[in-house]
């Protein structure tokens, strides 16, 4: 699906780098061990500077979503705008892909799979849910 392209800076070079490789990386804080996401130098925690960026498992758990049927760009499909909980802990907003938007399709508590879409010369990471990401 085209969509608006990302504008890495320095804080998050390493999140798109390792969504270009496959990966979902998301920051843990070594001094209190808390995992966080959105990219930033601190933890937001402890306030710790003492953080560094881990591969996810790329798994997660729908919380909430919402069904966009006015898309930006237009389009005809519809996008599923959601909320996920990382296995990992941290709450994360996404795109649910590789289901029919309806839903019944789209239980709270769905389990879901990392997936990564190319958008220009970036990956974006997208969620599916897990039994159609095997």
């Amino acid at each position: 699906m085209p969509g608006p392209t990302p504008v890495p800076t320095p804080e998050t070079a390493p999140y798109w780098e390792g969504a270009a490789a496959g990966e979902l990386r998301i920051q843990q804080c070594t001094s209190c061990t808390e995992y966080y996401f959105y990219p930033r130098p601190f933890c937001p925690r402890c306030g710790s500077g003492a953080v560094e960026w881990r591969v996810t498992s790329g798994r997660a758990t729908l919380i909430s979503y919402v069904i966009n049927h006015r898309t930006f760009p237009p389009s005809d499909a519809p996008l599923v705008i959601a909320l996920v909980q990382l296995d990992e802990g941290p709450h994360m907003m996404t795109n649910v892909v590789g289901v029919e938007p309806l839903p019944e399709n789209l239980p709270l508590d769905l389990p879901l799979r990392v997936t990564f879409e190319q958008r220009g010369e970036y990956a974006i990471p997208v969620f599916t849910p897990a039994e159609a990401a095997r």
